[in-house]
This record gives structure tokens, sequence and C-alpha cells, in this order.
């Protein structure tokens, strides 16, 4: 489809979404989702934003819709839209909050312009914060964006969070990722792993690039060689400032991260 006649979808399971279907979702905030950037027609991770959507429908509600079902419904969302832009899947039960989901479960699908984010560098603010079911990417996190406003307020350009036990774990709607020179560095805390993590680490692992998992807090970044964080977006954004530590410039690790992103294949669903 060329640019001049695509257009941007909102589908509920494979057609436009009507004001009763949207009901469910616009009052209540029980519903998890995956975001992706389409290129071309394809995307990166297809098995894992699959996998992830499978995972959280079971741990939320106990049952799971068929791989193809889902893919079928991706590709009616890309199929209406230019080649490149923004997908976002939400599953949820059309019963409703505080219900058993003996319905079953519907897919809303919306895509949207294609987004790379944001240039960077970029300093993040440190608050105590741990999401609920922190391995789940769920709706209704007011937590998130609250924190994000005060970051911005304070001079920073967004929020990165410590656990009750003072580790770094993950940002507002970023994955943190540290370089020490020789190792990419992982946090070891509770967390949402990215898909976009999940392929960066991968594609490491087939470079033969150094990978660990180590506990990082906010003082111990001081003997790092740089951060980034990632997510749908990109595959990594520079950080040069994280609370009162500024860091090193890591321009070298960003290109490592894009250059392991990019090795890996677009599919289409």
């Amino acid at each position: 489809m060329s640019a001049a006649t695509a257009e941007f979808v909102v589908h509920r399971d494979g057609r436009p979404a009507t004001v009763a279907d949207l009901g469910p979702l616009a009052f209540a905030g029980y519903a998890h989702f995956t975001a992706m950037q389409v290129r071309g027609g394809g995307l990166r991770g297809l098995d894992l934003h699959l996998a992830r959507l499978r995972t959280a429908s079971l741990e939320l509600f106990g049952r799971t819709l068929p791989d193809e079902r889902v893919r079928e419904l991706l590709r009616a969302g890309i199929e209406a839209g230019p080649d490149d832009l923004s997908l976002t899947a939400t599953v949820y039960s059309p019963s409703g909050e505080f219900t058993d989901a003996s319905h079953g479960l519907a897919v809303l699908v919306r895509t949207g312009p294609p987004s790379d984010g944001p240039d960077g560098p970029l300093a993040f603010g440190t608050v105590e914060h741990e999401r609920d079911l922190p391995a789940l990417k769920h709706v209704g996190e007011v937590g998130k964006t609250y924190h994000r406003r005060r970051a911005v307020a304070d001079g920073f350009d967004d929020a990165a969070f410590v656990d009750r036990r003072g580790r770094l774990s993950e940002a507002t709607i970023w994955n943190l990722a540290f370089w020490d020179g020789e190792t990419v560095v992982w946090p070891d805390a509770p967390m949402l792993v990215g898909t976009t993590m999940g392929v960066v680490r991968r594609q490491l692992d087939r470079m033969g690039v150094p990978q660990a998992v180590r506990e990082v807090t906010p003082g111990s970044v001081r003997d790092l060689s740089g951060a980034v964080v990632m997510n749908s977006w990109t595959p990594g954004v520079e950080v040069r400032r994280l609370g009162d530590v500024t860091l090193p410039d890591a321009r070298e690790f960003v290109g490592l991260l894009h250059e392991a992103f990019r090795a890996e294949p677009l599919t289409a669903p």
C-alpha cells in the first residue's frame, strides 16, 4: 500500500473497533500488550512477541490464544497500513474486570506512525519503585507516568527504578543495559525482559560478545563505562547521567547494540 493511500487502524479481532468494543478497555485496567516497530511489513523478534502474549495471557486469564490467530490479527493490522509503522497488540477479556474471563479473549491491534525513539544522550533520575507483576507487560500502571513526570519536573528526561534492595532494575518504559569496557551488563533484579532486549541478547551471543547479569546500584554505576536504555523503539539510546552520576561517552556501546539488533532478520507475521 502506498503512503498516499495508507491508513492507521484500530482493530478488534481483525475488524475496525467500535465504541462498544473499546468500552471494556476505556473503563478498566486489566489487560496486557506488546509493542513493536514494523519496517517493510516485517518485524524483529516475532517469536518473542508471541511468547510474551502467550505467557501473559496464561498468567492473567488462565487461557491463551493460538499463535496463528495472533499472527493473523497482526497481519490484518499491518496490511491495512503503510510499510513502516508502530503497532501495539493488547489482549483483554470483553467481559471486563472482576470477572472470570468466561467470554474468552479479544485482541485490540492499534497502528500508528513509526518511531525510532529519542536521539539522546539522556539524563535519568532514580526513584525507588517496583512494578506489580514486573515480568508482564500490562496496562494500568500509573506509577510509570507519574515517576516520569516527576523526573522531568526535576530536570531529567525520564526515570529509572531502584528496587527495595537498592538495585537498578528498569526504567519507566525502558530496559537498562550497561557496559564495563568488555562485557554487556544486564541488571539483576525483577523486571520486564523486553523483546528488543531478547533480540539483542541472542544476537550478541551469535557475535561472541560477552554478557553478564549482575546487580547494579546507583553507586556502582560509577565504575562502569557506559549506559543505555532500550525498548521497542530502539536497541539503544545513550544515558549520560543517571541520578547524580555522570557516565562516560557510550557511543561505541550504542553502535554495538544497534549492530546486534540489525542482525536479527525482519519477519512477516
